[in-house]
């Protein structure tokens, strides 16, 4: 092994973490660097980790290295490269006697979650750490998370990356093309039923997406719906909310972190917005974003969007802000 890297992960009892934590130290996600894992979960259930650290030493990952559990987060967060905030409130279980199943409710109960956890990750993370909030609303969790940290070398990130992989998948079925030859699908806005998932600017087998696809009716009717309302969809068919295909979208948000964009492609995940395509400073918005040959994470700024394309964004601009305000009172 070349180097390591330290990685912290929340909810690492639950079910996406369950799927996540083995392709950290596979080998494949970090290359040949070692990786030290950090586990945090909560007091009531931060005990059932010595069972998944058995699994994973029985498993045997030659680039796994030191793995640690707490219910500590601020001892976890010390000298940190990476941070996968997947522990969250979700919707639909009770809370403090109360069923949580509206958005206000979620913003508001993880709110002061993500407050403390950005704090330490201000204060005790590596300056160019990267925090990939996974747990919803990822997008104002992450906006959260990032005005407590105050660290500005560090990159805060929403997960949309399962939203780019959905829509790759209906893609492929409409078009009968492998689901490997489409790049450059964007998720912009928010990480929510009001996401806009971009089938114009898509590269389907190097065409691009409005050549390939000229059916607007179902491009609205069908596809943009499909897109949106898929965690719904799973959760009705499973019974429990998205758990492999969230794992493997988190590992392909690190995957196109640690390795430069190939020319053409982007991938999808939101980041603190600067201006780019007149959308509001600051607020966490998904954009398609490019990993350069420094390391560094920037927005691709050179997509066309269409009047119909920037109708639909506006919409999930409008809800970032409105959640914006809603969280208000818990900005620095």
């Amino acid at each position: 092994m070349s180097s390591s890297i330290k990685v912290v992960v929340t909810g690492a009892a639950g079910q996406i973490a369950y799927s996540l934590i083995p392709r950290l130290v596979n080998g494949r996600t970090f290359g040949d660097k070692k990786v030290d894992l950090a586990l945090v979960e909560i007091p009531q259930v931060v005990d059932k980790l010595k069972g998944l650290i058995m699994e994973l030493e029985d498993s045997y990952f030659p680039a796994m290295g030191k793995v640690t559990y707490t219910d500590n987060f601020s001892e976890a967060a010390k000298d940190a490269d990476w941070f996968l905030l997947v522990g969250s409130i979700p919707r639909g279980i009770v809370y403090n006697g109360k069923k949580i199943e509206e958005r206000s409710d979620l913003l508001s109960i993880n709110g002061g979650i993500f407050v403390d956890q950005g704090k330490a990750i201000g204060s005790f993370g590596k300056d160019k750490a990267k925090i990939l909030v996974v747990g919803n609303p990822a997008n104002t969790n992450a906006f959260i998370g990032k005005n407590a940290a105050d660290n500005e070398s560090q990159l805060w990130m929403a997960m949309t990356m399962l939203d780019s992989n959905r829509a790759k998948s209906v893609i492929s079925k409409k078009t009968g093309v492998n689901i490997s030859e489409i790049k450059n699908m964007i998720i912009w806005g928010n990480h929510s039923p009001t996401m806009y998932p971009d089938s114009e600017n898509v590269i389907i087998n190097n065409q691009l997406g409005s050549t390939v696809i000229n059916d607007m009716s179902w491009v609205e009717k069908d596809f943009i719906p499909s897109v949106q309302q898929r965690g719904k969809a799973v959760i009705n068919a499973r019974g429990a909310s998205s758990a492999t295909s969230a794992a493997k979208a988190a590992i392909d948000t690190v995957m196109a972190c640690e390795s430069p964009t190939e020319d053409g492609n982007s991938f999808s995940a939101a980041i603190a917005s600067d201006g780019s395509y007149d959308v509001p400073q600051g607020i966490i918005c998904g954009f398609p974003l490019v990993t350069l040959s420094d390391g560094t994470i920037d927005i691709k700024r050179d997509i066309a969007l269409s009047d119909f394309g920037k109708s639909k964004f506006q919409i999930s601009i409008d809800e970032l802000l409105s959640e914006r305000d809603a969280v208000k009172h818990l900005m620095k």
